[in-house]
C-alpha cells in the first residue's frame, strides 16, 4: 500500500471533490466481484470514490484497509460512506505535487 505526503492527499481530494463514485459495495460487502471491479476502475481512472453501503464505520474502515492492500492503493479520504483511493497508472495521467 503506498502512502501519500499531506499535499499529495490535499490536492487528490481537490480532484476527486467533482467526482462521482464509480464501484459500489452493496449489502454483500466486499466480494470478490467488487475488488475486480475496484481494480478495473483504477486502471481506467487512477483515482476513484467508492460508495459503501454499511452504516458501522469500522465496517467501513476494514473495507478501506482491505481495499488498498489488495489493489495496492493508496487511501486518500474517507467521508461518510464515499471512499476515495488513489494509484497512478503504468502511464500516469495524473501528476503529483512533491
Amino acid at each position: 500500500m503506498k502512502t501519500l505526503t499531506t499535499v499529495q492527499r490535499q490536492y487528490l481530494k481537490g480532484l476527486a471533490h467533482t467526482r462521482q463514485p464509480v464501484v459500489m459495495i452493496g449489502n454483500h460487502g466486499l466480494t470478490p466481484a467488487v475488488l475486480k471491479e475496484i481494480e478495473l476502475a483504477l486502471n481506467a481512472h487512477e483515482l476513484i470514490k467508492i460508495k459503501a453501503s454499511s452504516d458501522e464505520l469500522e465496517t467501513r474502515r476494514a473495507w478501506m484497509a482491505e481495499i488498498c492492500a489488495t489493489t495496492n492503493a493508496a487511501s486518500v479520504q474517507q467521508i461518510g460512506k464515499v471512499l476515495v483511493i488513489y494509484r497512478a497508472a503504468s502511464k500516469p495521467a495524473i501528476v503529483l505535487p512533491k
